[in-house]
């Protein structure tokens, strides 16, 4: 059977399942490779020089300006990841994003940020995946090695304390923390400044 360019990110953005082993996986293996092949380069470049963000933008297809990324950094599938204005994404984050990654504007993260938007079939589990994509809403701040599930929505404004592992959406102005993350307080949104 023929598979249309860019059938296995329809799947992949229905949720899944996608097999390995199907003709169609090969244009993510091919995605994979070039992004692991961009972020070596990215990392075996000095953090001084600005050159590393060139393949950063390769990586990403596009203009970084108002994003920044420090390394070292891992992602997987950069074709998959958008971002807004005025993100930060501090060094050792490591992004699993064949579900789809969005960072809307002003979102902050601190080292060791861990996103995964693929899991495992139970019973099949070598060879079939699920997707669930992670979006982290404006203004949120991700602290130092937060792990992010498949499927998790950030909400505006919201703090994720270090350490935490957030299984279910956070809501707007909320302040989540533990394994798995639960609420801790609430901010005010009258306090929030941009």
């Amino acid at each position: 059977m023929e598979y249309p360019n860019g059938y296995v990110y329809e799947l992949m953005d229905q949720g899944g399942p996608t097999d390995n082993r199907a003709p169609y996986f090969k244009e993510a293996v091919d995605e994979m490779m070039r992004a692991r092949t961009l972020c070596a380069k990215a990392n075996a470049t000095l953090p001084d020089d600005p050159a590393y963000v060139d393949y950063l933008e390769e990586l990403f297809g596009r203009k970084l300006d108002g994003v920044r990324i420090l390394t070292p950094f891992i992602c997987d599938f950069g074709n998959r990841v958008k971002f807004g204005k005025g993100v930060f994404i501090n060094h050792s984050a490591i992004l699993s994003a064949s579900g789809g990654i969005e960072f809307e504007d002003g979102v902050m993260s601190a080292p060791g940020l861990r996103i995964a938007t693929i899991n495992h079939d139970m019973n099949e589990r070598h060879t079939k995946y699920t997707y669930g994509k992670v979006l982290v809403k404006k203004n949120a701040w991700l602290g130092m090695n937060v792990t992010i599930c498949p499927g998790v929505t950030i909400g505006e404004y919201a703090v994720v304390a270090a350490g935490a592992v957030v299984t279910k959406d956070v809501p707007d102005y909320a302040v989540v923390g533990g394994v798995p993350a639960k609420l801790i307080r609430w901010l005010d949104p009258e306090e929030q400044k941009e």
